[in-house]
């Protein structure tokens, strides 16, 4: 084996991940994380968005929550108001920090996600079986 392959792993190591720490930094920047109790105390008086995908919103989510499938979020950005709190969440929060990080880039700000995601919510909650 040569040096240069090794050489070239190492790089190649370190830059993704300098990515994913530049990119978690960012999406920190672009949202409040909150705890469950401060999340309960906001997210009625704001815009609720589940960010996971149908089928999983279907299965549970928070009650008065509406599904933006972070998969759609570029293209259905628009149908959020930019006057209103957002409070976002997904099952562990990452996706709902990489829809926040898209949000603050569109001009949204007031962006607020729930620590831990859904996994961790102990609320209300609604399913949706068919």
């Amino acid at each position: 084996m040569s040096w240069s392959w090794i050489y070239t792993v190492l790089i190649i190591v370190v830059v993704i991940i300098a990515y994913a720490l530049i990119n978690g930094l960012r999406a920190k920047k672009a949202v409040k994380t909150l705890s469950e109790e401060e999340f309960k105390a906001g997210y009625r008086k704001a815009q609720l968005i589940d960010v996971r995908e149908k089928k999983e919103f279907d299965e549970g989510h928070i009650l008065g929550a509406r599904n933006l499938p972070s998969t759609q979020i570029r293209t259905r950005y628009k149908e959020l108001r930019q006057d209103l709190p957002i409070y976002l969440y997904c099952d562990t929060s990452s996706r709902s920090g990489r829809a926040a990080l898209y949000l603050k880039g569109k001009g949204y700000k007031n962006l607020y996600q729930l620590d831990g995601g859904f996994k961790k919510w102990s609320g209300k909650v609604k399913s949706s079986h068919k």
